[in-house]
């Protein structure tokens, strides 16, 4: 009795889940998918190929190849930071880190403006006196950007760190190898399939920022204005391309996911 109660909670369970994530997830999806192939290849590619989508695009791919490989740099540090010293503030530190999950993209375009911005910005002033636009312009999306996917790689990386321990660390300083070499030989391979599956949930959400990036750029046609940005103009004013974007964007973070799901040996899945 117990066993057929066991299988008939698992089974519940399963449907519950499954219909949580149709409802959430595929249904949307699917509806968006299906708008963009209803109204036609030529619409589609209309739509993707005019000049402010392919600044769009460029613009696009430029501010989250930058932010991901700023935090793919700093997540590795601050995990090796957290994961193998103990130090003053360290608790700090790692509340830090996530912040940016509990604060609302909008507050963070608000408050780079008031730190950089050139009129009310803290450093905004000089920084335009010496020649250096932030917001406004890409710099400043990269920065929000950067900020609101801060997470993602020190949180992939860090459990593994930790459960890999020092003592392979300590074996490889006893025989005589520097930092450099311990972390070439030993530390990033330990870490690579973690920091790789950081790095794709980092560009799907580069890709994809939109509130803190939207407050910080301008918005500007053909200047600053990111495919989130463009997709969002597009669907206020009834105009083709919002779901055919929306579509290269949601693929483009699908597969990211499905390939290192794929490449990722069983054993560390």
């Amino acid at each position: 009795m117990a066993s057929v109660r066991s299988r008939g909670t698992r089974r519940g369970l399963r449907l519950v889940a499954v219909a949580y994530v149709l409802v959430l997830v595929a249904v949307p999806v699917g509806v968006v998918a299906w708008r963009a192939i209803d109204q036609g290849a030529a619409t589609f590619w209309s739509s993707i190929s005019g000049p402010d989508a392919v600044h769009a695009f460029q613009l696009t791919g430029e501010v989250a190849g930058i932010a991901v490989v700023i935090n793919t740099v700093f997540g590795v540090t601050v995990a090796l930071l957290l994961a193998r010293y103990r130090f003053i503030g360290r608790g700090a530190l790692n509340l830090l880190v996530d912040v940016p999950v509990s604060i609302s993209p909008i507050i963070v375009g608000l408050a780079l403006i008031l730190v950089f911005g050139w009129t009310t910005g803290w450093f905004g002033h000089g920084l335009q006196n010496a020649g250096i636009q932030i917001i406004f312009a890409t710099p400043g999306m990269v920065l929000a950007t950067v900020f609101v996917s801060l997470p993602l790689v020190v949180r992939e990386v860090l459990p593994v760190l930790e459960e890999a321990g020092l003592d392979q660390e300590l074996a490889a300083r006893s025989l005589g190898a520097n930092a450099l070499q311990r972390l070439r030989r030993i530390t990033l391979p330990t870490i690579r399939w973690a920091l790789a599956y950081g790095v794709v949930l980092s560009v799907a959400r580069c890709l994809g920022e939109f509130g803190a990036v939207r407050v910080v750029s301008g918005n500007v046609s053909g200047s600053t204005q990111t495919l989130t940005l463009l997709v969002d103009e597009r669907a206020e004013q009834f105009e083709p391309g919002a779901y055919q974007m929306s579509v290269i964007l949601i693929a483009v973070a699908a597969l990211c996911i499905i390939a290192i799901s794929l490449v990722r040996p069983a054993e560390e899945k």
